[in-house]
């Protein structure tokens, strides 16, 4: 069967999100390069969040495989509204005969380990480790598998500070995945909240197919209480403007964990949480950072 080809060049801060917007719209994958060196990486958000974008680096190029019978412009259009693009970008089509590319896609794709406890594996892999926790999410779909190094930091927090029994909240979540993941490491009561209905169909459907029990719901819906971890993996300038929100939600002596945070961003993020949380830098991954703090 063949396919369309859709090239994009856009800022690399707009890339992640433009991706989103493709996936969420039809596109069957996307890829991001690097528009100078050509590099790909997976598409990953998972919270990798759409709520924002951090100020541009240098230029990507989005590559999307879309279904002959697409309106492309129709949908780059749509795409680069939810993306919160400027201006449309220009963008080339080509048509691709089918070469297979389900099967050279998933080839790009491994089990994901983090923090020794828990693995990320796709749907058709086996895990490696079968005493781990294991989280089932596959590439392509919407909002990515967590190979971004924002969610590998929230993820890698999860790891390290569960022991069981806590109550999380995984605010801006996606698909689902840091709360999917706190349920497999023993959280006993878990929410998630998303803006994006999409999200919360995915959160939902992939909770489901883990096995894991995930109150999903709009943040207008989440009921009143406080949690003992408060995970947030969006962006800084919506991390900024939701301080009072999320610092509600941790209760005396629990612990915040926000992700989607650029280096040159953390002083900014973790100003707006004080009094209430000293943030300090937990880890950083490729210039982006982890900021951790318990509720004094």
């Amino acid at each position: 069967m063949p396919w369309l080809s859709l090239t994009l060049d856009v800022e690399e801060a707009a890339a992640e999100a433009l991706s989103e917007a493709l996936l969420e719209r039809g596109a069957q994958s996307v890829s991001i390069e690097d528009a100078d060196a050509g590099t790909a990486r997976e598409v990953a958000r998972f919270a990798e969040p759409s709520w924002d974008a951090p100020s541009a680096w240098n230029r990507n190029r989005v590559c999307a495989l879309l279904a002959l019978d697409v309106d492309v412009l129709a949908l780059v259009v749509e795409a680069a509204r939810a993306a919160r693009l400027a201006t449309t970008p220009q963008f080339s089509v080509s048509r691709v005969e089918d070469d297979d590319w389900v099967r050279r896609t998933r080839s790009q794709f491994a089990p994901l380990s983090i923090g020794g406890r828990l693995w990320i594996v796709p749907s058709w892999l086996e895990p490696p480790d079968p005493h781990a926790a294991v989280v089932r999410l596959d590439p392509g779909m919407a909002f990515g598998t967590g190979s971004h190094p924002s969610t590998r930091l929230a993820l890698t927090f999860l790891a390290r500070v569960l022991g069981g029994g806590e109550r999380v909240l995984d605010y801006g979540c996606g698909s689902g995945i840091l709360a999917i993941a706190a349920a497999k490491l023993g959280a006993v009561e878990v929410d998630a909240v998303d803006l994006d209905s999409l999200a919360l169909n995915v959160a939902r459907e992939n909770a489901r197919a883990n096995q894991v029990v995930v109150r999903v719901s709009t943040p207008e819906a989440l009921p009143p209480g406080d949690y003992d971890v408060v995970v947030a993996n969006i962006l800084a300038n919506p991390l900024i403007l939701l301080a009072p929100v999320l610092a509600a939600r941790v209760r005396i002596n629990g612990k915040l964990a926000l992700s989607g945070i650029l280096e040159s961003q953390a002083r900014d993020v973790a100003a707006a949480y004080r009094p209430a949380f000293d943030l300090a830098v937990a880890a950083s991954v490729e210039g982006w950072v982890l900021l951790e703090g318990r509720r004094a």
